[in-house]
């Protein structure tokens, strides 16, 4: 008999809150994260906005000999499963470090360093290059470097999977503990990619936003006036664990995890299925997994980039599910306030779900100006909207194809 999945802890870095609680808030209020970028010189780019993390403390989590020999990306995963943990109250005294694992993915890894290290390579030579570039760079080493922190010495790796990283990072945690591989898991994504090289290859690819005069309004999901989603930064970590694990050590119980679905779409590099079969086929493998129907679901946390064929894509492929009722069910999109977060949107979108559950609230979409007649759901347009939410399920959708689904459901003793 598999094992009920629950999760008890939640962490979150963004470009609108360094904490769960700011997020939330800031979600609710609709604020946006996005406006031009800091980090470096953007005059040349066609794109010159991102969400950008603000005021992030590295020491905070880590002394300075630790965050030098950390990228950005590494040091937002730790920062965010270090809050998880203290959410969660874990005692590790408790624990069995071997049934106790980490998960953590990213799209694209410690790409600062590497864009950093190569023109050190070109500038000074081979020897001037740093011995932390290789674990600095490497997308497997925030997983490493958080299991080294609290001693989880259980399943231990990353996935990769473009914008749906975070989400296959939760699943494969889910799927751990159903089969007994793990009592407990830390589990979630992290991505640090607004870089110049970053930056110049999604302005090449036409992907992004170029509202650069209202950076507030760029990122606009299924608003007829969209022009492509947004890069951002920042991470989220959920703790999975047990039904049993969690209720031994009287855990706090956000939901349970229920049903996951994956499906490749086989079609386009970076362009979704056009009749939305993938995504379609994923969310409906997570409630078949999860043994609901249609008709269980209460919300849906879409991938809504905003980009002008994925939108329609998940709106057609919501309908191709719950027919007649997709016109009834809440589908809003967390990008329009905090931009993508690639590799850790999943995740990200996943806490936002959880105080949506919680707090029996639904955040709004905001930038929702301009109704598409091929976007025609319930958006939860530019206002927040009370809500009770039983089940609830959060879309990811990644270039090169890749979907998933995850289906939540509040925790009932």
């Amino acid at each position: 008999m598999r094992a009920k999945v629950v999760i008890t802890g939640l962490g979150a870095l963004t470009p609108i809150g360094n904490t769960v609680e700011e997020f939330w808030e800031n979600l609710k209020k609709g604020v946006s994260g996005i406006a031009k970028v800091t980090k470096f010189d953007v005059s040349e780019f066609s794109t010159k906005i991102a969400g950008e993390v603000k005021g992030f403390d590295p020491y905070q989590y880590l002394d300075k000999k630790e965050a030098r020999r950390m990228d950005i990306s590494e040091q937002y995963s730790i920062a965010t499963a270090q809050q998880a943990f203290d959410d969660a109250k874990i005692n590790t005294s408790n624990l069995d470090p071997y049934k106790a694992g980490v998960l953590i993915g990213s799209g694209i890894g410690g790409i600062e360093t590497f864009e950093k290290q190569h023109t050190i390579l070109l500038k000074g030579g081979p020897s001037r290059v740093s011995p932390f570039f290789i674990p600095m760079m490497i997308i497997d080493m925030s997983a490493g470097l958080v299991s080294m922190r609290f001693g989880f010495k259980g399943p231990n790796y990353a996935t990769v999977s473009a914008c749906a990283t975070s989400a296959h990072a939760i699943a494969d945690a889910f799927m751990l503990i159903q089969r007994g591989s793990a009592d407990l898991m830390i589990a979630g994504g992290s991505e640090a990619s607004i870089t110049p090289t970053s930056l110049a290859g999604f302005c090449s690819a036409r992907a992004i936003s170029t509202r650069n005069d209202q950076p507030e309004k760029a990122s606009r999901p299924f608003d007829q006036k969209r022009d492509g989603f947004v890069m951002s930064e920042g991470s989220g970590m959920l703790i999975l664990e047990s039904l049993d694990h969690a209720k031994k050590r009287g855990a706090k119980i956000y939901a349970e995890i229920v049903g996951v679905g994956m499906s490749a779409d086989a079609y386009h590099i970076t362009a979704p299925s056009p009749q939305g079969e993938g995504a379609a086929k994923s969310m409906q493998m997570a409630l078949l997994d999860s043994g609901l129907t249609p008709e269980d679901v209460d919300y849906i946390n879409s991938h809504g980039t905003a980009t002008p064929l994925g939108d329609i894509s998940e709106t057609l492929a919501i309908k191709k599910v719950f027919a007649e009722k997709a016109y009834k069910i809440p589908v809003n999109a967390t990008k329009s306030m905090i931009g993508h977060l690639l590799g850790a949107a999943g995740a990200v979108e996943l806490v936002a779900l959880l105080k949506s559950m919680e707090e029996k609230v639904l955040h709004p979409t905001i930038n929702y100006e301009f109704p598409d007649p091929k976007c025609d759901l319930d958006y939860v347009p530019n206002q927040a909207r009370e809500a009770k939410i039983e089940v609830a399920i959060s879309n990811s959708f990644g270039f090169g194809g890749h979907n998933i689904t995850i289906t939540l459901k509040k925790f009932r003793e």
